[in-house]
């Protein structure tokens, strides 16, 4: 991928506090891998978590666990 690629795909991902749905309950996907992170991490996570709060969740322990991109 060309670095004018990857710059562009960066800057178009929206901050999970701008989403719409972002106040919604998480989806069960989310849910899901947040739940097999967060065992990992040896933490817990809330069960009425929003999706915009488990985006950021997610971020947060794929980076603690190794995990992230």
């Amino acid at each position: 991928m060309s670095e004018s690629n990857v710059h562009t795909e960066r800057t178009t991902e929206k901050d999970p506090s701008d989403w719409v749905t972002g106040d919604e309950p998480a989806t069960g996907a989310q849910k899901s891998y947040l739940g097999t992170l967060a065992r990992e991490a040896g933490e817990e996570v809330p069960e009425d978590i929003t999706k915009a709060d488990a985006s950021r969740k997610i971020d947060e322990l794929q980076e603690e666990t190794g995990r992230g991109q």
